[in-house]
């Protein structure tokens, strides 16, 4: 399943600085950037799962946000692209 990431992490402390590192690496495992505070990830039910548990020990609930999104299928129809950013095609052949 396709989903999207994004969040919004409180950087006025040293402290949430740190955590929004953290997020942004733990999205880095899973998905692609797609822009600055929002991932693309493709991933199945049990992985999703653990990208939510790991975010949310990540997060302060009083600060900052955190939003998932299930895109269902088919995603060509759900998904629209404008401009220069081109996403890796994961499904596709992969060249070397």
């Amino acid at each position: 399943m396709l989903i999207i990431v994004t969040y919004d992490v409180s950087t006025e402390t040293a402290a949430g600085r740190k955590r929004l590192r953290r997020v942004a690496k733990a999205c880095e495992r899973v998905g692609q950037r797609v822009q600055k505070s929002v991932f693309e990830c493709t991933v199945n039910e049990m992985q999703f799962e653990q990208l939510e548990r790991d975010l949310l020990a990540e997060i302060d609930a009083n600060h900052d946000n955190l939003r998932f999104y299930r895109i269902t299928e088919p995603v060509d129809l759900r998904v629209r692209q404008h401009g220069c950013f081109r996403s890796v095609d994961f499904d596709g052949p992969l060249l070397i």
